[in-house]
């Protein structure tokens, strides 16, 4: 316990799941909607997620949305649990989807023709689950607002 009678690891936890996590999908959003990053543009992901993974064009929408609008909200904690359980959605569809097939370990090698297995999808999707439990913790937006 820190002075005060404040626990440290509950006023800390949080942020430090939420800055990662807000990051890396703020980043991977921004490669889906904007193109940046070394990402295919918003027309590309629409067809690519049509093509290749069947998933209709008002899904992908509300994918990109869950990425970049939810990796906004979970790094500032604004609708902290909203924005994580949208987050979870796209890990648990990605798993399904795409990576379930390659096994459990990541393709650290970066062999042709094998893709990443859940491994690391499945870590965000722990990640985003924690956050829609635990809400946005001590030092968030939602705390200001929602006075709680």
């Amino acid at each position: 316990m820190a002075r005060g009678g404040i626990e440290l690891s509950d006023a800390i936890a949080p942020l430090l799941i939420r800055i990662p996590l807000g990051l890396i999908f703020m980043a991977h959003g921004s490669q889906k909607l904007f193109g940046l990053f070394g990402g295919s543009g918003l027309t590309s992901t629409f067809a690519s997620f049509e093509q290749r993974l069947g998933i209709p064009p008002i899904f992908t929408l509300l994918a990109i949305i869950a990425e970049f609008g939810g990796g906004i909200g979970v790094l500032t904690g604004f609708l902290t649990r909203f924005s994580a359980a949208g987050i979870a959605s796209v890990m648990a569809v990605a798993i399904y989807k795409v990576h379930w097939a390659h096994g459990f370990f990541m393709n650290s090698s970066c062999l042709p023709g094998r893709g990443h297995g859940i491994e690391f999808t499945l870590a965000l999707l722990g990640m985003a689950l924690y956050l829609t439990i635990a809400g946005g913790g001590r030092w968030c937006v939602d705390r200001l607002i929602f006075k709680g």
